[in-house]
């Protein structure tokens, strides 16, 4: 069976450690995964609550449509339901908008580095990525509109970017959305929104029915801490969500998703503790790094990117025996560097511990 070129060039993703794995390699009874940007708080105890009464039917095939949680999505928002479309996670619209605007011969934007699956569902619909690197952690939208040519067709703005955390201001994106032709489609991939605390960030949503060419994406994987079940959504145009709908599979989320993520979004109660809680933990960590002399880029996620004197792959294998789970940059396209999600309080703590006796020697050697 001969399938498309361009696959032999390419690699099934490789997710980080799974705790199991770890507990058996190392033979350790406890492990923290610090590695996925998932919510370390859970998820919403009505959710828990809900679930015996949502594992049932499960013949029968769930609304395509999702038709509760559109409504109630598109309430929240203030959109109209037919501007919606939804995914296995946001990652899948990622894919139904490669599908329905890619081909060969186009060429699609992204930042170097950033969320692979851009580039990997890029390729393999034949495009062409041009990738522009980033700036201190930040889009450099200036030279991604500048490789903007008559074959572009998407450009894709992880903010806050992963896996820098860094955000697009709203004077930012406002610059780049009035300078990016019309035909070409912006896709601002907002998978941390609930975790920014800044004053100038942009509400792209809104901004919709100004630029016709902006697509939005959120996910119910992160703050809200339902990564397992696996739903997110983009909001676009009536007009470009209708082609992405009509690319989307009929049954792409199930019953028990789209449920939960409708409670999910009336606790709202749970998601401001977690996010508070993340928004402390981060502050007190970065105080520590200040403190031990790391480097780090600016974060307006659940993560933390930290600059070392020495691989990530090092300080990675050092963590995994000692229980905890992290990131390397090498993995990411970003080598010398860790991305580290924030949790419990005394997890990072413990972590700090081990942060510190490992790393303190070797800044010293290389301040001296």
């Amino acid at each position: 069976m001969k399938a498309k070129k361009v696959l032999k060039q390419m690699k099934p993703y490789k997710p980080g450690k799974q705790i199991e794995e770890v507990k058996k390699e190392y033979n350790l009874n406890r492990i923290i995964k610090l590695a996925s940007n998932e919510n370390p708080f859970g998820y919403s105890d009505e959710v828990k609550k809900a679930l015996p009464a949502l594992t049932t039917q499960f013949e029968l095939y769930p609304d395509g449509y999702a038709a509760e949680l559109r409504e109630q999505l598109a309430k929240k928002h203030s959109i109209a339901k037919d501007q919606l479309v939804f995914g296995c996670g946001s990652d899948e619209v990622v894919d139904i908008i490669c599908r329905t605007f890619l081909e060969p011969g186009t060429n699609t934007i992204i930042a170097k580095p950033t969320f692979p699956q851009y580039k990997h569902n890029a390729l393999i619909q034949g495009a062409t990525v041009k990738e522009i690197p980033l700036e201190n952690g930040y889009h450099n939208l200036e030279a991604m509109l500048e490789a903007i040519d008559a074959d572009t067709k998407v450009v894709w703005l992880c903010t806050p970017n992963n896996p820098t955390g860094c955000l697009i201001s709203n004077e930012s994106l406002a610059y780049f959305m009035n300078n990016c032709p019309d035909n070409v489609l912006v896709v601002v991939d907002e998978a941390y929104y609930e975790y920014v605390t800044v004053s100038d960030a942009p509400e792209t949503i809104q901004s919709i029915s100004q630029y016709t060419n902006l697509v939005t994406l959120r996910t119910f994987s992160k703050a809200y801490g339902l990564a397992g079940l696996r739903v997110g959504y983009g909001v676009a145009s009536e007009d470009i969500a209708n082609l992405l709908n009509i690319t989307r599979g009929p049954f792409n989320t199930t019953t028990i998703a789209q449920q939960a993520a409708m409670i999910a979004l009336e606790d709202t109660h749970f998601l401001q503790n977690s996010v508070n809680k993340t928004v402390e933990n981060k502050q007190l960590f970065l105080t520590f790094l200040d403190e031990l002399g790391l480097k780090y880029y600016d974060s307006e996620a659940n993560f933390v990117f930290v600059k070392l004197p020495i691989t990530g792959d090092k300080l990675f294998e050092h963590l995994l025996t000692k229980g905890f789970i992290i990131r390397s940059g090498e993995a990411l396209g970003h080598p010398k560097g860790v991305r580290i999600t924030i949790g419990h309080q005394q997890d990072m703590k413990e972590l700090q511990d081990l942060l510190h006796d490992y790393l303190r020697p070797l800044i010293e050697k290389d301040q001296s």
